[in-house]
């Protein structure tokens, strides 16, 4: 470690550390809503600014890891012990955009709450929950082991469960029970993955593990590889693992199902591409990889266009997205892994935008199905807002979305191989039948008379007329109804700048993803920074 960044390790543990630090502090301060606020949102910030730091030094100087406790240096013969963090290109870049989108939903979340009241989403609650969602998030992307990922999945899986459950109505709680299912089967499939690569290499080390893997027989490592590939599928939401997705998140509050939808279903993706790379080398799984892709794709968007709400018309497109960045992994080679670096990066930030839009809409109309919305053009901030994201999503050039998905095409074409052919075929038509839904909420909702929609004359009488069950914001007996806060109108355009960021800064960006994609895939330079000599 050189004496400039002698104060690594502190840099490194923080994206955990503060979100864990502060869940506590503000269980402790339950009682102060304003303490429980700055708390949340210094705590996260503190992540922020951490990440943008091992950012910088990551691109400069490459892949950074401590091995917490020094258990590493005591000679055991298994390889390293105790809790490994590295930090590469891939890693800092995931938690940069990730402590970005936390930071800005907190403070759309705080805004809505002070604006709504907190009868159904208890500030007490919601912030320590949503703190100990940022610190299983952050810990994902540095964990170094096997088993610390595991932990940092089963911190998501309890958070999430309370974020998706508040309020207790029976849709959430009906959708947080399905959720809690497939995740503990998810969780259960890869404890036995873990199992299974202990058995096989004796190390739970990522860096030890890819060296022994090299020397175990291919079916044993295929299987191995097959097994993990189903619990980070289930994550990721890959076809046909994807199922609960559409119907889990929709009924969350507009906060949650944005950070859900952002972030969450990543996790599972980097999972996939850090293995991928590291563990499993050399392409077994690629044709499967591809078929997943290109049906993840295809189901995803088609079931998006039966869809009349919202929220599960965007939760239907989330899935069909994820399906270009295993497109990405899947062609195994330094452009792919770059564009769906990339293209992780701009969905990260386009989908959690769309949702905090959804949020909007219901604040501003009281519901977010297309058969009671229209004339939501009427709220200049509100079309803007949507547009731009909108337009990302559907791949508009100049916008990320399109240079991401150019970039993957060329990545396609460049491979040759007939299966990477029908995924660029598959990806055109993914990309066109989501322009085509986003217009549809844009035509429908937008530009349509409200008088028009099949049941917007509900909005005439009474605006808690709109509501059910899974509506989150109560708008009985209350003189503000169409009034969107400031508090949550800014960290929405925050976002949406985010957005624009990447396509204005596509070259440095991409010039980055370039470095990150090799060094992920020359893995070389990760297991040398976590083992040193001892290769």
């Amino acid at each position: 470690m050189t004496p400039q960044t002698s104060w690594l390790p502190v840099l490194i543990t923080l994206p955990t550390l503060a979100p864990l630090l502060g869940a506590a502090l503000t269980l402790v301060r339950s009682r102060s809503a304003l303490l429980q606020r700055v708390v949340t949102v210094s705590a996260i910030l503190i992540a922020f600014v951490a990440s943008c730091l091992m950012l910088y030094l990551t691109n400069e100087h490459g892949t950074y890891s401590l091995a917490v406790g020094g258990w590493g240096d005591k000679g055991f013969p298994n390889g390293p012990l105790g809790i490994t963090l590295v930090v590469d290109p891939l890693a800092a870049l995931m938690l940069v955009v990730s402590s970005f989108v936390l930071l800005c939903v907190v403070i759309y979340a705080i805004g809505q709450g002070i604006r709504d009241g907190s009868d159904d989403q208890p500030v007490s609650i919601f912030l320590p929950t949503y703190l100990i969602l940022c610190a299983g998030v952050c810990n994902s992307f540095v964990a170094g082991d096997l088993f610390n990922l595991f932990v940092s999945f089963e911190v998501l899986l309890a958070a999430s469960f309370v974020l998706l459950t508040l309020g207790a109505s029976a849709d959430r709680v009906r959708a947080g029970a399905s959720y809690v299912m497939v995740s503990m089967l998810s969780s259960l499939i890869f404890l036995a993955g873990i199992a299974f690569a202990y058995a096989t290499t004796g190390t739970l080390n990522l860096a030890e593990m890819a060296l022994r893997l090299d020397h175990v027989p291919d079916g044993t490592r295929n299987a191995l590889y097959a097994v993990l590939l189903v619990a980070f599928g289930i994550k990721a939401a890959v076809f046909p693992l994807s199922t609960w997705l559409p119907d889990s998140y929709p009924t969350a509050p507009a906060p949650v199902t944005a950070v859900f939808a952002g972030l969450l279903t990543k996790v599972g993706v980097y999972a996939i591409m850090r293995t991928h790379t590291l563990l499993f080398p050399g392409g077994s799984m690629d044709r499967i990889l591809m078929i997943a892709g290109l049906l993840t794709m295809l189901v995803g968007i088609f079931g998006a266009i039966a869809q009349s709400d919202i929220k599960r018309l965007l939760s239907f497109t989330l899935v069909s997205h994820i399906g270009y960045m295993v497109f990405g992994i899947a062609l195994s080679s330094e452009i792919g892994m770059s564009a769906a670096i990339y293209y992780v990066a701009h969905h990260i930030l386009v989908q959690t935008t769309l949702f905090l839009v959804v949020g909007l809409i219901e604040r501003q109309a009281g519901s977010a199905s297309l058969r009671r919305l229209g004339g939501l053009i009427a709220s200049p901030v509100l079309a803007a807002l949507f547009l731009l994201p909108a337009l990302n999503l559907g791949g508009i050039p100049p916008f990320s979305g399109f240079l991401g998905k150019v970039a993957l095409i060329q990545a396609g074409t460049d491979n040759g191989s007939v299966l990477a052919w029908l995924l660029v075929g598959g990806s055109v038509v993914t990309s066109l039948l989501t322009l085509y839904v986003v217009a549809r909420i844009w035509t429908k909702g937008f530009w349509r008379p409200r008088a028009d929609a099949p049941e917007g004359d509900l909005s005439d009488s009474a605006p808690s007329a709109l509501m059910d069950e899974s509506d989150d914001i109560a708008f009985d007996d209350r003189e503000d109804v169409g009034r969107m806060p400031a508090t949550m109108v800014l960290p929405t355009a925050l976002m949406v700048a985010a957005g624009i960021v990447l396509t204005i800064w596509a070259g440095p960006i991409f010039g980055f993803t370039d470095r990150a994609a090799t060094t992920i895939i020359d893995r070389d330079h990760y297991i040398g920074a976590v083992l040193g000599g001892d290769r």
